[in-house]
């Protein structure tokens, strides 16, 4: 009997393909429900919290909600024990030295590149002195890439458990893009200044590149968040919509030259949570 009780609440425990209509339900509820708050009342939530903008409480909160719904999930299918599981992936570094190449040097290097073919390389520093830039980089440290506790964390890994990784990512990136259209709509917000059209196909080629990382990196939150950073970093040059142009280069050189990884589900990382012994990853 106790036997068959453990395995019933382990059944009843796991999270299945299926938890992604929870997953996207808590994220796009809370971010758009929030966002709209933003949108259409603005005069009622300015004076309470802020103008728009990295510092306001509620945006924050509407950029965290992946994040929030991805440790919802692990918390009730896995509980306490499952987040600290979950919780490691953010101390896997490792990943083979052409990725880390890309990560450090050919990310800001396609960024150049888009400024150089749109002339705006040799703009002065948006930042003087360079002090300034510490607020700003630690803004985008903290705030975009913690989504990837949920895209990176949970969604992409339940996807991978029925679509091979290129057909995940196009996916993720899709409905990732969706979900980021009401900041098009909020003044003040990074995105109201941009078009939507080259943006989404940014979202969609940045995706597919991050989840052939991820999958080199054997599943590392670590990695998913650096690589966001990286994508959001205020000291590149303004290259739009060039930078959009060469990354969607890079995703399809990516599809190429990686197409058996990316065709197959053999080396897709598929789970949410990780065993690792105690000490260094």
């Amino acid at each position: 009997m106790d036997k068959i009780m453990a395995k019933t609440e382990t059944a009843r425990r796991e999270m299945g393909f299926y938890a992604l209509v929870t997953f996207f339900a808590i994220a796009f509820g809370l971010a758009w429900g929030i966002l709209a708050l933003l949108i259409f009342f603005p005069g009622q939530t300015e004076p309470i919290f802020g103008p728009m903008g990295y510092t306001n409480p509620l945006f924050i909160l509407a950029v965290y909600s992946p994040a929030i719904a991805g440790i919802f999930l692990v918390w009730r299918h896995y509980g306490t024990d499952g987040l600290r599981s979950y919780l490691r992936r953010l101390t896997l570094w490792r990943m083979p030295a052409g990725w880390w190449a890309f990560l450090v040097v050919g990310i800001p290097a396609a960024f150049y590149l888009g400024a150089a073919i749109k002339g705006t390389i040799t703009d002065p520093f948006p930042f003087s002195p360079w002090r300034a830039a510490l607020p700003a980089l630690a803004a985008a440290l903290f705030i975009g890439p913690v989504e990837e506790l949920g895209w990176r964390g949970v969604a992409l890994p339940l996807l991978q458990r029925r679509f091979v990784p290129l057909w995940s990512s196009l996916i993720l990136g899709l409905i990732w893009g969706l979900w980021h259209l009401p900041a098009f709509f909020l003044s003040g917000s990074p995105q109201s200044a941009w078009s939507f059209g080259p943006y989404f196909i940014g979202v969609l080629s940045i995706t597919v590149i991050l989840t052939s990382i991820f999958n080199a990196a054997r599943g590392s939150l670590l990695i998913a968040a650096l690589y966001h950073f990286q994508m959001n970093n205020p000291v590149w040059p303004d290259a739009q919509p060039w930078d959009t142009l060469v990354f969607a280069a890079l995703a399809l050189a990516v599809v190429l030259l990686n197409r058996r990884k990316m065709l197959n589900l053999d080396e897709a990382v598929t789970e949410v949570l990780i065993n690792l012994p105690d000490g260094p990853p």
